[in-house]
């Protein structure tokens, strides 16, 4: 059963990278921008426009652009955290600023921030997060990139009762029917989703 739903979240996910690669730059462009214009407009309400937290990450190749939504939160007047791969599939997190630097990840294909890193008793102070998803289903199921990063992040928040406002970042098309992603035991289903047509609750997730 483990083996079968692999196999299906492997082929959700290596058809949505194929479409992606299919993307031209100003495809990527204007998406970034909607992404930027919608995710802060989400931030600024579940904050009541008041400065916070945001983690967010830093989108590479053909994923959503992330990096006009990290600009626009810190103008916004948000502190802006990104994250650090560690090992044994653990996140860190550094704040970010326009004179931030960025580092290839020793343990994921990402660009990592440079700087003073922060334990997740940092980011669950968070006031929004933005994580990544290939594909995300209208139950809230959600496919990442494969290396279970944010599914035990995402535990580590739970098990400490923290319930931060999330919203998973796709591509309007990477938004499936209920029920098309197969869930297992460690994955935590995802409340919302920020796409460039703007950000959406899902009834169906917890």
């Amino acid at each position: 059963m483990l083996q079968e739903t692999n196999a299906v979240k492997d082929e959700i996910r290596a058809s949505h990278r194929r479409r992606r690669a299919g993307l031209a730059p100003a495809q990527l462009e204007a998406a970034g921008l909607a992404l930027a214009t919608h995710g802060d407009a989400w931030a600024g309400t579940v904050t009541d426009g008041r400065p916070g937290i945001a983690c967010v990450y830093l989108g590479v190749g053909q994923e959503p652009p992330t990096l006009p939504l990290i600009n626009a939160l810190y103008r916004s007047g948000h502190k802006v955290l990104l994250p650090v791969c560690e090992p044994a599939r653990e996140l860190s997190w550094v704040f970010w600023t326009p004179d931030t630097g960025f580092e290839r990840s020793k343990y994921a294909p990402i660009l990592e921030p440079t700087g003073q890193r922060h334990g997740p008793e940092t980011a669950g102070k968070a006031s929004v997060l933005f994580i990544p998803a290939t594909a995300v289903d209208l139950a809230g199921n959600r496919i990442g990139q494969g290396g279970g990063y944010y599914d035990k992040f995402l535990g580590h928040l739970a098990t400490a009762g923290k319930e931060i406002p999330l919203s998973a970042v796709i591509y309007d098309d990477e938004l499936l029917p209920a029920g098309s992603i197969p869930a297992e035991e460690f994955d935590r289903p995802v409340p919302a989703v920020l796409s460039p047509a703007g950000h959406r609750p899902l009834l169906g997730a917890a």
